[in-house]
Formats: structure tokens, C-alpha cells, sequence
């Protein structure tokens, strides 16, 4: 339903956020390695989100990467592997560990998780082991190969025109060539800022 989210940060909590979207507060439930990421961002974040419903809840989870909700996605559909397991797994290890803990059958790094014992352990490798050979390339950290095509969209989710976004980006990846999606974002607000006045 919503397959990711820009917008300031209202709040942040030990395990989840409040995301300021036109003046609607969403909270997300995160990662620690996305908490990181993200906490101490001024100016807007992008998150690529994952909706799950249950008899009991609605909840929306929050990532910083493509590569860690993809793995949440595939993780929650295990049985007996829920979303806080998966945002465990998530926050404990790797994307890049978890694989190889699966396709080498490494039960011992599986169970130092919280929340993982030697029968999820099992079934965790017994299902995902050919979807881990298959899809191992990508849960390797891709330190963001397109942090400007990501700073792009999320000016343009902002309300700004694609031609102002891709020229501010343009003009600050010359001084940025290796910087994250948010350090661009804010060098482009901070060159259209200077370009106005």
C-alpha cells in the first residue's frame, strides 16, 4: 500500500518513529541500524515502509534501505517469524551475515538472536536457504548506489518541480560525489535557499 515515505522527523522513540508528512503524524516501528541512520537528521528523511496487518493491530514499519525491507518482507512470511522478530534479526546482524548464516546452515549465529531458538533456527534455513543463494547480491550493503536518484524523489515528494530537484542535485554532487541521500538532500534545499535569496 505505501511503498515508501519522505518527511521530517516529529519524534523518535527506542524503537520506532513519528514521521511528519503535511502535518500528519505516521509512526513507524524501525530498525536499529535504520534508528541510527536517521535520529539526529534535520530536514527530510526517506523511508521505504512495509504495511502489516493482524487480527489485533495495523503497524507500519519503516526502513532506511531498499535491501532491509526486502529482507522484513521475506522474513515476515516464514511461520512463526513475526515483525518483532524480523526487526530483531534486523537490528542484531548483517542483511550480509544473515544470508550466509543461512546458506552456510550457521544455527549458532541464527540463535544468538533474541527471539530465535534452534527450531527457528531450523525452519529459517530449512525456507530461505534457495531465496538467500538467489537473492545474496542483493542483501550485500549497497551503500545507497543511488543516493542521487533518491535525493531527486524525495525533493519531489517535498512539492518541488523534477526539473529545480535534478539541477540542485546536479550542482551539489560535484562537492558530494559519495555522500548519503540525506547529506544531499540538504546541500540541494540548502543551493535552492542560496539561488532564491
Amino acid at each position: 500500500m505505501f511503498a515508501h515515505m519522505t518527511g521530517t522527523l516529529s519524534s523518535v522513540g527506542e524503537k520506532s518513529v513519528v514521521l511528519d508528512i503535511g502535518g500528519i503524524g505516521y509512526l513507524l516501528q524501525v530498525s536499529q541500524p535504520t534508528l541510527r541512520e536517521i535520529q539526529d537528521t534535520e530536514g527530510p528523511v526517506k523511508l521505504f515502509t512495509q504495511l502489516v496487518v493482524r487480527e489485533d493491530a495495523v503497524m507500519l514499519y519503516g526502513f532506511y534501505r531498499q535491501s532491509e525491507q526486502e529482507l522484513f518482507q521475506i522474513l515476515i512470511n516464514v511461520s512463526g517469524i513475526g515483525p518483532q522478530i524480523a526487526l530483531n534479526i534486523l537490528s542484531q546482524i548483517s542483511l550480509e551475515q544473515f544470508a550466509m548464516a543461512i546458506i552456510n546452515d550457521d544455527e549458532r549465529v541464527l540463535t544468538s538472536i533474541s527471539g530465535i531458538g534452534p527450531k527457528s533456527a531450523k525452519r529459517l534455513i530449512l525456507e530461505l536457504k534457495e531465496t538467500m543463494k538467489k537473492r545474496r547480491g542483493s542483501f550485500i550493503e549497497k551503500e545507497d548506489h543511488m543516493p542521487a536518484s533518491d535525493a531527486k524523489s524525495a525533493l519531489v515528494s517535498l512539492g518541488f518541480s523534477e526539473r529545480e530537484a535534478e539541477d540542485s542535485v546536479k550542482a551539489v554532487m560535484e562537492r558530494l560525489p559519495e555522500g548519503s541521500v540525506q547529506a544531499i538532500i540538504k546541500a540541494a534545499l540548502q543551493h535552492m535557499k542560496e539561488r532564491a535569496a
